[in-house]
């Protein structure tokens, strides 16, 4: 297993897109299938066209600009160790954090066929609620990122705990609009406990 790993942490040194691409894909596909299966319950109705989506979304969409961007921050100079830490994760929270939220719920409703008015009103329910949620996680998730983990394995820290992110996402969007509010994290987790009683 530490063979496998330091592979994999000397292709993301060599590779730092593609590496970071290819997790981000495993990473979302894997977030929507828990979404599938413990939240949804979907069993043998797995919807494997939408894990396609997901995945796609992840290693073509998300995954390269997202590396990119920690390439950036991880190249900023700061005065003091700790200066570093709360402006890189000002900087990620307060740019990229509010992008990724908006072009997740404007580029889903287009790539599963539903067209624009879909996409605009997926976005305009979802995106407030879910940027916020994304600070409450992904600020602390930053600050730990930014100060103890080095460089070439912040995209993937970040992955990891984006896997339980990403199933709330899988989840919310799945929902749809539907006239309804967005489901809350807490609602996704309850729903996942209830499905493997």
């Amino acid at each position: 297993m530490a063979s496998l790993f330091r592979a994999y942490n000397s292709f993301l040194t060599r590779r730092p897109i593609l590496g970071s691409s290819l997790s981000s894909a495993v990473l979302f596909g894997a977030g929507d299938v828990v979404a599938q299966q413990a939240v949804e319950g979907k069993g043998k109705d797995h919807d494997f066209a939408r894990t396609g989506r997901l995945a796609a979304y992840g290693g073509l969409i998300f995954g390269p600009p997202v590396s990119a961007w920690f390439g950036v921050l991880s190249r900023l100079q700061f005065s003091s160790p700790a200066k570093g830490v709360i402006y890189r994760t000002f900087l990620d929270q307060s740019l990229m954090a509010p992008l990724a939220v908006g072009t997740f719920f404007t580029v889903m409703p287009l790539m599963e066929g539903l067209g624009f008015d879909e996409s605009k009103k997926r976005l305009n329910t979802n995106y407030a609620p879910t940027l916020l949620r994304n600070w409450m996680v992904f600020v602390p998730a930053q600050l730990v990122n930014f100060n103890f983990v080095p460089p070439q394995l912040r995209f993937v820290f970040i992955g990891v705990i984006s896997l339980f992110w990403n199933t709330y996402l899988s989840a919310v969007n799945a929902a749809g609009d539907g006239g309804k509010k967005p489901l809350t994290m807490e609602e996704v987790v309850e729903a996942a406990h209830e499905k493997t009683k």
